[in-house]
Parts: C-alpha cells; sequence; structure tokens
C-alpha cells in the first residue's frame, strides 16, 4: 500500500487496479471494474505553474506530458496516446536532454497551466437567499452568522441578497440612501427575460433587437448590474443595515397551517439573476432554509398541516403527491445553473424536513454544499458556514467554473463518472457503449470544487486480443491523460494536467501481477460509490441480487 499512497501524494489518483487487465475477456473476470478515485484540485506544495499555453496534440489535443518520446535533433515529439508526430513550436528550440522543459520533468506528472492572456484576477461572486419564515430566535442567529461571514469576504468579491417567504425580495444594494427592493410572486417560476423586464434594467439603454442578453457583453450596462451586485468593500454598510432591519415574514399563518414559503421561487429569480449578470462566471448561490417549501414550484408538501410530510416509505411506494413535480423543477434549476457555471449551496437548519431529497439533484450536479443542523445557532452551521470563507487550517480551497476532460490510450473507453459533476455530451471513440453515472461523454462541467473534491472514472478494456495489443504498445502499458480547467480561489484561470502510466498483462500467468496491483482502499471506495448509485436508480431487490453477486464472486475469487 505505501507505493500506492506515493502515488496519491504526487498525483492525487488511486486506481483499483494498478496493474490492468490487457484485453477485454481479462477484464470481464475481475468483479471490481478498472477505475480511479481522482481530486481535481488536490494541493501539492511542490506541483508548478506554468505561465504559459499548454502544447497540444494535434490529433487528440492531450497535453505534452513526461511519457512523450522526444526527437531532440528534429524537434519533434509523438503523442503516447495516438501516436500522432507533431514539430515542436519556435518557443521551444533550446529542447535538449539537459535543458528540458517542465512539462517532461519526469517527476512532473501532475502540473498547473496559467495562460498569460487570461484575466488576472475574476472576482467571486455570493448571492445570499435567505429564508425569513422561521422564528424570531432562529432569524437573530441567522443576521448574526452571516454577519460575521459578510467581514470574512474577499474586498473584491461581488455580493448580492434575496430574502424569502410568501413573496421574494431582491434587495438593490447600489441604491444606498434607503432601502429599495423588487417584490416577486412566490407562487411562480420567474425566467431571465421576466426579470429583465421587471427589474428595469433597460432604462438607460435601449433593450438590445435581438440576440442573448447575459452580462455587460451582451447589453447590460455595469451601472445596472452594479444594483445587485457590488464588490462586499463598497456593500457591506448597506448588507448590514438591511440584515439588522430584516423581519419575519408579515404574513400571518393560521394555527393549522404551515408558513407560506416560496423555496422554489426565491432559487429560480437567484439563478435568473446571476445568469442576467455574470454568465460563465464563478458565483455560487448560498440558500439559507428553514423549513419546507409550501407554495409555488418545488414545493414538498401543502400549507395544510393535516398533510404530512412525505417520508421515505411514501418515496419507495411513489406515493408521495408532489415529489416528482418538485424533482423535475430542480433538474431543469440544476441544468440551468450547469450552463451558467454556477454552484447551489444549502444550509437547512430545521428540526423539521427541508426537502434536501428534491433539491439534491441541482445541488450535486453543480458541486454545491449541504450543511444540516437543528438551528442557525447550532455551531455545526456557523463553523461550516465561516470554513467557505476564512483562510485558515480549514481552508476549503473552494474553486469554481471547472471543464473536466479525459483522454486515455485507444485500447480503453471511458463508462462514465460518478461525482458532483454534469455531462457536456462530447461524444468521441473514446465513450463506452456501457454507462454509468455520467457517461457517453469524454467532457463535464464542474461548477463547484474544492481541496477534497473527488471524481470516481470507470473504464472499460476494449482490446480482444494480445497481439494487436502489443503491436500498437511495445511497452505494454496504458495511459490515461484528466484535464481540469477551473477558476482558483485566487480568481485566476488554470488548467491542471495529470497524466498517468499503467502497464498491462493479459494471458495465464498474469493474476500474480493483477493482484500485486491491487488497490484495495481505492477498491472499496469504487464499490461503494457504485452502491451509491444504484441505490438512486434500481429497485432494492434487483441491488440486493447484486450484492450477492459481488460478495460471492469475491470471495470466491479471494479462496481460488
Amino acid at each position: 500500500m505505501a507505493e500506492f499512497l506515493e502515488l496519491e501524494a504526487q498525483d492525487g489518483v488511486r486506481m483499483s487496479w494498478n496493474v490492468v487487465p490487457g484485453t477485454k475477456q481479462e477484464a470481464s473476470k475481475c468483479v471490481v471494474p478498472v477505475s480511479a478515485i481522482y481530486t481535481p484540485i488536490k494541493s501539492f506544495p511542490n506541483m508548478p505553474v506554468l505561465p504559459y499555453v499548454p502544447l497540444r496534440c494535434r490529433n487528440c489535443r492531450s497535453v505534452l506530458n513526461p511519457f512523450a518520446i522526444v526527437d531532440f535533433a528534429a524537434k519533434i515529439w509523438i503523442c503516447p496516446f495516438c501516436f500522432q508526430r507533431s514539430h515542436f513550436p519556435p518557443q521551444y528550440a533550446s529542447i535538449s536532454d539537459e535543458n528540458l522543459p517542465a512539462e517532461l520533468f519526469p517527476q512532473y506528472t501532475t502540473i498547473e497551466y496559467q495562460s498569460p492572456g487570461e484575466a488576472a484576477s475574476v472576482p467571486p461572486v455570493f448571492m445570499f437567499v435567505l429564508d425569513t419564515c422561521i422564528i424570531e430566535e432562529e432569524m437573530a442567529f441567522l443576521k448574526s452568522a452571516l454577519s460575521q461571514a459578510i467581514g470574512l469576504l474577499p474586498g473584491n468579491s461581488l455580493v448580492g441578497l434575496i430574502t424569502f417567504g410568501t413573496l421574494v425580495h431582491v434587495h438593490e444594494l447600489g441604491f444606498g440612501q434607503i432601502p429599495k427592493t423588487y417584490v416577486f410572486k412566490g407562487s411562480k417560476e420567474v425566467t431571465k427575460d421576466q426579470l429583465l423586464e421587471q427589474m428595469s434594467f433597460f432604462v438607460k439603454n435601449p433593450k438590445p433587437p435581438t440576440g442573448v442578453i447575459a452580462g455587460a457583453r451582451d447589453g447590460l450596462s455595469s451601472e445596472s448590474i452594479a444594483r445587485f451586485l457590488l464588490p462586499a468593500s463598497e456593500c457591506e454598510f448597506a448588507l448590514n443595515s438591511v440584515l439588522e432591519e430584516l423581519q419575519k415574514d408579515p404574513w400571518s399563518v393560521p394555527a393549522d397551517q404551515r408558513a407560506v414559503r416560496c423555496t422554489g421561487a426565491a432559487l429560480s429569480v437567484a439563478a435568473a439573476l446571476l445568469g442576467a449578470c455574470v454568465p460563465g462566471l464563478g458565483a455560487r448561490i448560498m440558500a439559507f432554509v428553514g423549513g419546507p417549501s409550501t407554495e409555488g414550484p418545488g414545493a414538498i408538501v401543502s400549507k395544510n398541516l393535516s398533510e404530512p410530510i412525505r417520508s421515505h416509505k411514501d418515496l419507495d411506494k411513489d406515493s408521495a403527491p408532489h415529489y416528482n413535480k418538485a424533482v423535475k423543477f430542480y433538474e431543469g434549476l440544476g441544468k440551468q445553473l450547469v450552463h451558467q457555471g454556477h454552484v447551489l449551496d444549502l444550509f437547512a437548519c430545521a428540526l423539521d424536513q427541508v426537502g434536501v431529497a428534491e433539491l439534491k439533484v441541482a445541488v450535486e450536479r453543480t458541486g454545491g454544499l449541504v450543511v444540516l443542523a437543528e438551528s442557525f445557532g447550532h455551531s455545526v452551521f456557523k463553523d461550516s458556514l465561516r470554513c467557505v470563507f476564512q483562510s485558515s487550517d480549514y481552508d476549503l480551497g473552494l474553486s469554481s467554473n471547472g471543464i473536466f476532460e479525459i483522454n486515455c490510450s485507444k485500447d480503453v473507453k471511458v463508462q462514465g463518472i460518478l461525482g458532483p459533476c454534469a455531462s457536456l455530451e462530447k461524444k468521441g471513440p473514446l465513450c463506452s457503449d456501457t454507462i454509468i453515472g455520467q457517461g457517453n461523454t469524454t467532457a463535464w462541467k464542474m461548477c463547484g470544487l474544492d481541496k477534497a473534491t473527488s471524481l470516481c472514472l470507470v473504464f472499460e478494456i476494449v482490446k480482444k486480443d494480445i497481439p494487436d495489443a502489443a503491436v500498437q504498445s511495445p511497452s505494454n502499458q496504458f495511459y490515461f491523460q484528466f484535464l481540469t480547467y477551473y477558476q482558483h480561489s485566487s480568481g485566476e484561470m488554470r488548467l491542471r494536467v495529470t497524466t498517468l502510466s499503467r502497464r498491462w498483462v493479459a494471458g495465464p500467468g498474469s493474476i500474480q501481477d493483477l493482484i500485486s496491483g491491487f488497490d484495495q482502499e481505492a477498491a472499496a471506495a469504487v464499490m461503494a460509490r457504485l452502491v451509491s448509485f444504484k441505490m438512486e436508480i434500481e429497485l432494492g431487490i434487483v441491488l440486493l441480487s447484486w450484492l450477492f453477486f459481488i460478495i460471492f464472486s469475491a470471495y470466491r475469487s479471494w479462496h481460488l
């Protein structure tokens, strides 16, 4: 295990099989699939950051790496994935055995690039969405925690505020003289076009006749955007003033009914506002919810207390009347946020249910955070909120707006990914017909990721016989390359490249080699993710049969 831990410390990768079955037949005998657990932006103290664009293969677009074959005399390199010959550009003219660029160093199998033409720093964006249908004591706890969090925000970060109860209130922080808000009905979903029209975005500047309206590049003036999203250093006083005067939702609640809470409508307004003002930039919707949604899209229960909130048994029997409709709404919201590159975080603090089962599809696809506590005064909530903003030993290293891609040898195909990402539907010859998780693509969107975010990558060996494999890969090596383009927590846009090489074996006598390269811990993590995934999509009896088969096969293989 020490060897595997060293590989993880160097690249952030653990593979279930570090010696890979070389043929499809050999791979089919393995109960645990050929897979990898990868942490895309794991912190490495000695990893170099190169201040220039990466050199890519003309054919497969893989990045130059230590496994490439280099002809120093002819200034040519051969891609280990597709065997395409490419000439080095003029800036590599001085390359030699004694003068290697960093990307060819054997120890730098993981490396980062920072393009000089990229913006030096893109400010993070935070949209706070607050539930006001909570008791006064909880409101005081929430306002105190948010006031402390606002003091920890970077000065250049853009901040917005939305509160909701029976209605949705969008606060105009850029108008500091008097409090000013725009109010939306909680019973309806708000589109971006409706929001642009109702919030007077085109009072001074005429609306463009055609085309997409999103951000300053597409027709919105910076003055219009600054009304709702301001740097923390400029709006801290106005934001604290709004929080101090914020009261519990004023609409009365009959004794036999629940509070009217329009969580779905509030999140819809937040997503539309960010989509109009900062599309494509790293932004987070941070929702603070204190109870179940009872009004409008995404409602999980009616207002009448006579109707109980759905339970696990109701979900299993498909007898929860609001569940499917709410899930469909949040699936659409998740797709919208993925398209915009934005993250949904959920801080649910209540003794009752708040609808996490319905909301989780949007949170998972955007790579958001979920914090559950009994109260906004609980240390779990306050400490978790502080970790999001505070730079310390517990700094999460939050990054955003990422795109993850895979390239691998032609004898290997990608079945899919299990983790916080969404498919970009980039189909190609590396896509397997068997789909696991987010599959049928080689590129995924990761709206939110941090230093501990990990992905489970599942591969399929497609080579059917050994001779052809020997011709294509004389060194008996399979190659994998993971590329993560993301917005660093500092605001810089970076590309991290991790390139791996694993030896394959096949035929009689290969079992001992496979066993010697088997990582039990990685295999346990992979199978746990597979079980969790299957629990969401398969019936209980089918899942139990699959688990029994897996356990029996593993037991039989161990004793043989």
